[in-house]
């Protein structure tokens, strides 16, 4: 067995340990690092959105000059090669839409012409599929046109070079995590792809404001969508899973903190469908990765019902220990550590705010050490390098 795959194996049984809420030797560090590789590899936000070669380069780079225990293969997910042949109108590319220096972005459709309109919700419920395909697909893209309109070359290759764009990336995926493990000794850490039923409508049909009107004037009809999606998206984060089970599904929820809906709101609307989908998932032994953008802590009384071990947490504006008091004991927590910390702060601030957090969260098992949210490229690299050194030396069991 080379020296990289002991290094690997051994980081694997840390990090997977302190997923299952269990006390590994040492606390994991898995920082979900975006923009801020392409910083540390001299690259330009461009350059790793446009080709996502240097993307892989970058996180490669990072995982061999820190001490991470696992990372995301590439968390600056949308390439410029595919957004362009498809005509894609929902992301802002750097260097064509935006500045180069400055990360993607995603763009809320205009309320009044949102890619799914309010007359939609019932062929969208009776055949989810046709909906996608034939309505909603043609309106988020520039060249493809709808089944009822002629049929144009644009649009032909422009389906031809996407379904082309799609393989080659994806297909670049499986090369990718194995240099990882051979090159570095650095697990993958995450798998799969999933979004919660109300997000999906929020971010990708309905836009959030457009959704927000049909909480009051359609409520059963967005109850009857959410639940219609929920074995759809049950069986994609299934079948894009890691086969092993060691890797949690990645599952960014974007609407359901608070100030987006109230609580009742939440419970209504957001979290039956959500619940469903975890638990479909842990049945078969697939374990969440919650990670809970914005203030959550006011919703933590429904992520307790959940099944033991079934998510880790993840903290972005939530107070961590408030986390750990109502939740700790079930789940394993990560993040909690600043994104404005690591932005602004100097490098001592940033070890002693990991050691708080180590010895108030971590200090009998399940935690993992990384950023509040995705890092992009305002994080410091020294403040990186604190976080992780801070770990190694406050997380030692």
């Amino acid at each position: 067995m080379s020296d990289q795959e002991v290094l690997y194996q051994k980081r694997l049984k840390r990090f997977t340990t302190a997923m299952r809420n269990g006390k590994p030797d040492c606390v994991p560090v898995r920082p979900f690092a975006a923009e801020v590789t392409a910083v540390h590899a001299g690259f330009t936000c461009q350059q790793v959105t446009h080709d996502y070669r240097y993307a892989f380069e970058a996180i490669l780079k990072c995982c061999r000059d820190f001490d991470w225990d696992a990372a995301v293969p590439n968390m600056v997910y949308v390439w410029t090669g595919l957004v362009k042949s498809l005509g894609i109108r929902y992301y802002a590319v750097p260097g064509i839409e935006i500045p180069v220096d400055t990360g993607f972005q995603y763009l809320e459709p205009p309320e009044q012409n949102a890619w799914m309109r309010e007359d939609d919700y019932d062929l969208f419920i009776k055949s989810p599929i046709d909906f996608i395909a034939n309505v909603w697909f043609p309106r988020i893209t520039q060249h493809v046109a709808p089944p009822d309109s002629p049929a144009t070359f644009r649009g032909n290759m422009a389906m031809l070079t996407g379904m082309a764009s799609m393989k080659n990336y994806f297909a670049a995926y499986g090369p990718h995590i194995a240099r990882m493990r051979n090159e570095t000794g650095t697990p993958c850490a995450i798998a799969g792809i999933l979004k919660a039923p109300f997000d999906i409508i929020a971010d990708k049909f309905r836009g959030y404001r457009a959704l927000c009107m049909d909480l009051y004037q359609r409520p059963e009809k967005v109850l009857a969508l959410t639940e219609v999606l929920v074995p759809h998206l049950a069986f994609v984060a299934e079948q894009t899973a890691d086969p092993e089970r060691n890797l949690p599904v990645g599952l960014w929820l974007h609407r359901g903190c608070l100030p987006f809906l109230s609580p009742k709101q939440f419970e209504k609307f957001y979290w039956p469908s959500l619940k469903e989908v975890i638990c479909t998932l842990w049945s078969k032994g697939i374990q969440t990765l919650f990670y809970a953008e914005g203030e959550w802590n006011g919703n933590l009384k429904f992520i307790a019902e959940l099944p033991e071990k079934s998510i880790v947490y993840h903290v972005d504006k939530g107070d961590i220990f408030e986390v750990h008091r109502v939740v700790g004991e079930k789940f394993c927590i990560s993040g909690g550590i600043p994104n404005d910390l690591l932005a602004l702060g100097t490098p001592e601030d940033v070890r002693q705010y990991t050691k708080k957090v180590i010895e108030g969260v971590g200090k009998d098992g399940g935690y993992i050490v990384d950023a509040s949210a995705i890092m992009q490229n305002d994080t410091k690299i020294e403040n990186l390098n604190a976080m992780t050194q801070a770990a190694r030396e406050f997380g030692q069991y």
